[in-house]
């Protein structure tokens, strides 16, 4: 008579579809079931991709040997509550019912990454999608800046932290609690340690995404969350110039080691865009920066030129053999409504750069 641990040990021989990592390490397997002559396994898969889920399920029927039982493969949408899972994974640490963690990292402060993870946080939450974002740079936490927030979150009768909440957007950063004033001057293990806590005590609730705002580099933070905690992916930001891509390398190669999937590169700071209206120029000619700009039958303009070399984005997304997500130009609308605490997808949805973002969203929720 065949038994649970017996096909525990065959599942983990099945790899993820495109991952070389088995599915009971990555916490899918929810629950095994024998029941006289039908073995019952029941899959938490939070991908919307439904050819990977049907080779999942068939490359599971042709990997468990159990003779005369019939195998059957439910998958769920979403863990139920009252099923016993697997306690040596991941899941465990999380405080709340989450679908997806996705962290938005780098290997380099100054590329933006920030301003990406907070607006498409803001993209997901337009497009209907409850979202979470957590700022995990405890040494120079942004969010209560970005989002214009200095209040202090409350707990709840259970004593764990209720996040902050803007545009339905929830929202934690260590700068609420710190205040965002005064310098912290920690070691690496109280740094790890903290980053654990805003899971294992933040009660997020039920979510589609949590958006992980990541410090640059390949430190105790990234390391404590690949260990921890179950990522389902990660978005690399880069700018286009040499010296970000270096380092921009070693975060993604890092990814890989610790078998986190890379959804993509996102090339901030890809061009500049100026765009304008001149009055009374209408169908002329103007200067800016010694090249001459047409204007249209509206005085209006637009003029688009690289910053830094151009194509340093593609190119890295070539070498990760992943999608070049999304080029951000460097605006100055962007900047404003990042300096006035108003991500620029909310208040001005039809903008050029808010549509970046939420094609972006849309391409994030299409994994």
């Amino acid at each position: 008579m065949i038994n649970k641990n017996e096909i525990l040990h065959q599942l983990k021989s099945v790899n993820y579809p495109g991952f070389n990592r088995d599915i009971v390490s990555f916490g899918m397997v929810k629950e095994i079931l024998v029941d006289h002559k039908t073995i019952t396994i029941m899959l938490s898969i939070s991908s919307q991709n439904e050819e990977k889920k049907t080779e999942l399920i068939k490359t599971i029927q042709e990997t468990i040997v159990a003779d005369d039982f019939e195998i059957k493969i439910k998958v769920l949408d979403r863990p139920p509550q009252n099923v016993e899972v697997d306690t040596s994974n991941k899941h465990q640490n999380v405080e709340g019912n989450i679908t997806k963690i996705i962290a938005v990292a780098s290997g380099k402060g100054g590329v933006g990454k920030s301003t990406i993870a907070l607006n498409l946080a803001a993209a997901l939450t337009s497009d209907g999608h409850k979202t979470g974002l957590l700022d995990l740079d405890i040494y120079g936490p942004s969010l209560p800046l970005t989002m214009g927030i200095q209040g202090n979150p409350e707990v709840d009768e259970n004593q764990k932290i209720i996040p902050l909440e803007k545009h339905n957007l929830k929202l934690m950063s260590f700068g609420f609690i710190s205040g965002n004033k005064a310098p912290v001057v920690w070691r690496g293990p109280l740094v790890a340690k903290m980053t654990e806590q805003f899971f294992k005590d933040v009660n997020w609730g039920d979510l589609d995404y949590l958006i992980l705002d990541l410090p640059p580099g390949t430190g105790d933070v990234q390391l404590t969350l690949s260990q921890k905690i179950p990522l389902d992916g990660a978005i690399i930001v880069t700018t286009p110039n040499d010296i970000a891509l270096t380092d921009v390398r070693k975060g993604a190669d890092m990814f890989k080691k610790v078998e986190t999937e890379l959804f993509g590169v996102v090339e901030n700071m890809s061009y500049m865009d100026i765009s304008g209206e001149v009055p009374n120029s209408k169908n002329s000619n103007i200067i800016i920066n010694g090249e001459k700009v047409p204007t249209n039958e509206n005085g209006e303009f637009n003029l688009k030129f690289d910053l830094f070399k151009h194509g340093g984005g593609e190119t890295e997304s070539t070498r990760l053999d992943i999608p070049l997500l999304a080029e951000v130009p460097y605006s100055h609308k962007l900047m404003e409504s990042i300096d006035s605490g108003e991500p620029i997808v909310f208040y001005d949805k039809k903008s050029p750069i808010s549509k970046i973002f939420l094609r972006l969203a849309k391409q994030i929720s299409s994994i």
